[in-house]
């Protein structure tokens, strides 16, 4: 099928009308419809519902949104792949979650610079959810999370057990940050503790929470890696009796073959999670 036309399909779903769709794609509107007519002889079905409002999805164009997306973001990829630099022969594509980015992601970025030769690496830093969809539709090629989704074809192996652990300003442990780590620290927390987690200060980045307490004072729950430098150095100390809870790393993948390249970064981001490197944030 066409690529051009699940695009535009996809442009008159995010513009709203056809009018607007023609706009942003540089086309007439006559050729607009001509393609969404095209593509639904092509499916069997009616995708849209036209009004003097302008477009709206029917029951089979909200299905076949998901294979849209999909076929035009593999599309993309595909071009990518065949314009990579001069003396380069393969893209490698990884990812990882927000709070993961240094120094996991930015040791790892490294170790591949020094040690995998020929190829063109692209890295991106997003929220789990955005990282799972693009390693399904064949956008990235490994990343690693906090909460990895079991999903069939997926590889899900634990790289690393951190904790969150309950420390406080030495000089003043007041107010109380909460930090939202996730679903699964969530539930562990409401069912640990009898006190509700909605604090004055609430943050949804575990660094911005601990430069505020390190800045200002405070207590919170925070990545043992992280705060470790900073009980060494007499800044924080632990809360005395408070419980703890697992946050750990996972790499996840796709199953079946894959590339000399994938398999020497695979290696390399193993290597780096047995190391002692220092989290800063």
């Amino acid at each position: 099928m066409d690529v051009e036309l699940a695009r535009t399909f996809l442009e008159i779903m995010s513009a709203g009308s056809f009018l607007e769709a023609a706009e942003r794609l540089h086309v007439t509107q006559t050729a607009v419809t001509a393609r969404i007519s095209s593509l639904e002889s092509k499916l069997g079905c009616k995708l849209f519902i036209r009004n003097r409002s302008g477009a709206k999805l029917t029951p089979d164009g909200e299905r076949f949104v998901g294979y849209a997306t999909s076929l035009v973001q593999v599309w993309d990829r595909a071009q990518l792949e065949m314009k990579l630099p001069s003396g380069v022969d393969t893209r490698l594509c990884i990812g990882g979650e927000t709070s993961l980015w240094t120094p996991v992601v930015v040791n790892w970025v490294l170790w591949i610079q020094s040690h995998v030769t020929n190829i063109a690496l692209h890295t991106e830093v997003a929220d789990p959810e955005n990282l799972i969809e693009k390693l399904s539709n064949n956008s990235l090629d490994a990343i690693i999370v906090h909460q990895p989704n079991y999903y069939s074809g997926f590889v899900v192996e634990q790289l690393m057990e951190e904790k969150l652990i309950h420390v406080r300003s030495i000089e003043n442990p007041m107010p109380d940050l909460f930090v939202d780590w996730g679903p699964a620290f969530r539930s562990q927390f409401d069912a640990a503790l009898p006190q509700p987690r909605q604090t004055t200060y609430s943050f949804s980045l575990g660094p911005l929470a601990l430069q505020v307490m390190l800045q200002k004072g405070g207590n919170g729950y925070f990545r043992t890696r992280v705060v470790k430098q900073y009980i060494e150095r007499g800044i924080l100390e632990r809360v005395p009796d408070a419980p703890e809870f697992t946050h750990p790393v996972y790499l996840v993948y796709r199953q079946g073959e894959m590339t000399g390249s994938l398999k020497k970064a695979l290696t390399g981001l193993r290597l780096l999670a047995n190391e002692d490197a220092r989290w800063f944030i």
